[in-house]
């Protein structure tokens, strides 16, 4: 195991040593580009398409994060791939090896974006796992195209309380000077927030984020990262939770305590939010049907902390739809 680590961290980390070129990470899947037009530019969204070897029948469409990439999907592509599953998983727009143009990010955009790469896969219906961030556009998904969704699993989903509420607003020009402003270090020590204890086999998932660093596009990036942060801040969908019409399980690790925009709360202030066991209880509700899975000790991440547990946890879940 410790080999295996050492072997991925030589391989993320590879862009660190390489002047010459733009950094490159690897997917572990062939990565593959649909060209889209928004707001007049012409834009590429990279995804990832695997055909399993014996096909179920069905499609898991993967949702990730704001702070990550196809990338950290990998473990979970290959363990749905070999279980019948196509797998299909897109770097939305503004994220990882997509292009990251300066438009006026919304959910219902990226939504669409991703209506129109499954038409282009001529994939129909699909079980979505969606992530942090993914959550919120996972939900803003289904609500879109609930005819397209056969099931929907939030995994320590963002958005589960309106940050307008209680997080005091950031101008744009500020959250472009703080994403101008970040170095691997920072990177690393906001990750080490999603877990109750950081482990060297996390190390990857900063590499994941951190090529971006040593990009020739580095500005358009941080540019992007801060028209997204917007984005989260101001279209919450935590009031449309009682809409959602699909069967939909929220997997909550009880330790997270992810907050977007926390650096801007005093200490009391934080701990009056961003507690997941209060607020996965309390979507779980507002979802009609729903089920909730607690995940005690595990932080923001289940699926890369604690893989065996998550997988028992969504398994039946999926296979019963």
């Amino acid at each position: 195991m410790k080999k295996y680590i050492h072997l991925l961290l030589l391989g993320c980390f590879s862009f660190l040593f390489s002047k010459a070129q733009e950094p490159v990470i690897d997917y572990g899947y062939p990565v593959r580009y649909m060209n889209l037009t928004l707001e007049q530019q012409q834009v590429k969204m990279a995804y990832m398409d695997v055909m399993p070897e014996k096909p179920n029948g069905e499609t898991v469409l993967l949702l990730h994060g704001k702070n990550f990439n196809g990338f950290y999907w990998k473990e979970l592509t290959g363990f749905l791939s070999a279980k019948g599953y196509r797998v299909v998983v897109p770097d939305q727009v503004g994220w990882g090896k997509s292009d990251k143009p300066g438009i006026h990010y919304s959910f219902h955009m990226l939504a669409e974006n991703t209506r129109k790469l499954l038409d282009g896969l001529q994939v129909n219906k699909v079980q979505v796992i969606a992530h942090s961030m993914g959550g919120m556009l996972g939900t803003r998904f289904t609500l879109m195209y609930p005819e397209r969704v056969k099931s929907l699993v939030l995994e320590n989903p963002i958005g589960l309380e309106d940050y307008r509420t209680f997080v005091p607003y950031e101008p744009l020009d500020s959250a472009y000077k703080t994403e101008l402003a970040a170095t691997y270090e920072s990177y690393r020590n906001y990750q080490k927030t999603y877990y109750p204890v950081w482990k060297e086999e996390y190390e990857p998932l900063v590499a994941a984020q951190a090529f971006i660093l040593k990009s020739s596009h580095f500005t358009q990036a941080a540019w992007a990262n801060a028209l997204s942060s917007q984005m989260i801040y101001e279209q919450p969908v935590c009031y449309e939770f009682g809409k959602i019409a699909v069967p939909t399980l929220l997997v909550i690790g009880q330790e997270d305590r992810t907050i977007v925009g926390k650096n801007r709360l005093s200490k009391e202030a934080a701990l009056m939010h961003g507690q997941y066991p209060q607020l996965g209880k309390r979507t779980q509700e507002q979802i009609p049907g729903s089920k909730l899975a607690a995940l005690a000790g595990i932080g923001h991440i289940p699926h890369i902390q604690d893989f065996n547990t998550f997988i028992k946890t969504v398994m039946p879940f999926l296979e019963q739809q």
